[in-house]
């Protein structure tokens, strides 16, 4: 288990430092695209939706909200879009299936849910990407969100004694979430003293911890999802991660903190 996940580590961030890094930008919102569609599948595989519907939908929205983020660069029309996205579902369900049933509501929830949990997130990612030194901002995220989950996980397999929330999954530790915060401080300073990004400072320390602590809570948020519906993993692709959202699921709650930031300072 931990050969396959260092080997996909290794095989994985090289390819993910070239769309970032030297890539032209048209690969990197493919990759966006790429991304946001296979966490879309994996979402609606978990939450038992009807597939050939929802992706349609989804394929969509997304491109709406990328075409948006890129060019207007105005995070208001993709929450519009949001917005007009629902309304074209509750629309939808309106017409082509009229008769009463508790479970219709509970199917539209769903499939409004997956664009929003999935797809805004990343679409944020584009408009970080454009701004001044985005490239680097996004790599700072990264370097915290798997800096904090490769602490959390090892510090838990170490020091693990009290459980940080087992009714929904077992194996994590406040021992495990504190590493991980420890250890996304590390690494954030030494990533900011060597790419001169930032001064190390308090706002960065906020930033990080709300980073980490983000990230944490969008782990246990899939782990909810997976285990109110008796799913191991959202998927396959990654060996030794599972699927895409088990990679993602914290990167896409803490987005929006760095997001705020960003549009803020």
């Amino acid at each position: 288990m931990h050969l396959k996940r260092w080997l996909t580590a290794l095989i994985g961030i090289p390819v993910l430092v070239y769309i970032l890094g030297p890539g032209p930008v048209w690969l990197f919102y493919c990759f966006l695209c790429l991304l946001s569609l296979a966490g879309l599948f994996e979402f609606y595989r978990i939450t038992a939706s009807d597939l050939p519907k929802t992706v349609c939908f989804s394929i969509c929205i997304f491109v709406f909200l990328l075409f948006f983020s890129i060019y207007e660069q105005r995070i208001l029309f993709s929450f519009a879009i949001i917005i007009l996205w629902a309304f074209v579902i509750l629309t939808y369900f309106m017409l082509v299936n009229p008769s009463p049933g508790n479970q219709l509501t509970s199917y539209i929830g769903k499939t409004v849910l997956g664009p929003v949990y999935v797809v805004l997130p990343l679409a944020m990612l584009a408009l970080i990407y454009k701004r001044p030194y985005g490239k680097l901002w996004i790599f700072f995220l990264l370097t915290i969100v798997f800096a904090n989950d490769t602490g959390a996980f090892y510090s838990g397999k170490l020091f693990g004694k009290h459980k940080l929330y087992e009714a929904i999954s077992p194996n994590k530790t406040w021992e495990g979430a504190i590493g991980g915060l420890i250890t996304g401080l590390i690494f954030s300073y030494l990533f900011v003293r060597i790419m001169r990004l930032h001064q190390f400072g308090l706002s960065i320390i906020i930033l990080v911890l709300l980073l980490s602590v983000a990230g944490q809570i969008g782990d246990l948020v899939e782990s909810m999802l997976k285990r109110n519906h008796g799913v191991k993993d959202s998927g396959k692709i990654l060996p030794g991660h599972g699927g895409v959202l088990d990679r993602i699921d914290s990167l896409i709650f803490s987005v929006p903190i760095l997001f705020v930031y960003l549009f803020c300072i």
